[in-house]
């Protein structure tokens, strides 16, 4: 059940009409986490910096080895939202999200991102020098700064207890994949 109600277009103020209505011309749809993050709009466009992480990142590391990056944290995290909603991403696209291919890069990342969720005190070593032989240090920065957007996503839709949109019903996990 659900903490914090989602906003409703019709009762809203023009701000946020303007958001929902941005959402809905970027991404054809607003998702649940959204219309909940509404009720504040600077909270809102402080969760919206993840897209100018990600539109960095892109050119560099690719939109694949962002979606398995954002899937290791928020399945780290079990986030159901965030986590099937990756699983969607990388299922639609003919991947396996509990058994992809990798590259190393993407390897990488997701150790990264699982080495966050797991223990963000005792990263491993191997894990840093990596990152150091494979990006710059403002690359770096990013890549640190878009994973605490997306831990932080997890944990709002985790605490807010918003629900899972329908269109990722589908995508999730069954109860014996959960104790796989």
């Amino acid at each position: 059940m659900s903490f914090l109600p989602m906003t409703d277009y019709e009762n809203s103020s023009e701000e946020v009409r303007r958001e929902y209505d941005d959402q809905i011309a970027k991404h054809g749809r607003i998702t649940n986490m959204k219309r909940t993050l509404l009720h504040s709009v600077p909270a809102f466009k402080a969760y919206m910096e993840w897209y100018t992480l990600y539109d960095l990142l892109v050119p560099v590391v690719g939109d694949r080895a962002l979606s398995l990056f954002s899937y290791a944290i928020s399945n780290g995290n079990d986030c159901l939202i965030c986590s099937t909603f990756f699983r969607k991403i990388l299922i639609d696209s003919g991947d396996d999200p509990d058994n992809p291919k990798i590259s190393d890069v993407e390897r990488l990342l997701m150790d990264f991102g699982s080495a966050i969720c797991c223990d963000p005190h005792n990263i491993p070593d191997s894990i840093y020098e990596e990152l150091s032989e494979k990006f710059t240090t403002e690359q770096i920065v990013n890549l640190i700064a878009f994973a605490g957007i997306m831990y932080a996503t997890n944990l709002f839709n985790t605490v807010a207890k918003v629900p899972l949109d329908e269109i990722l019903y589908k995508y999730r996990k069954t109860e014996k994949e959960n104790k796989e």
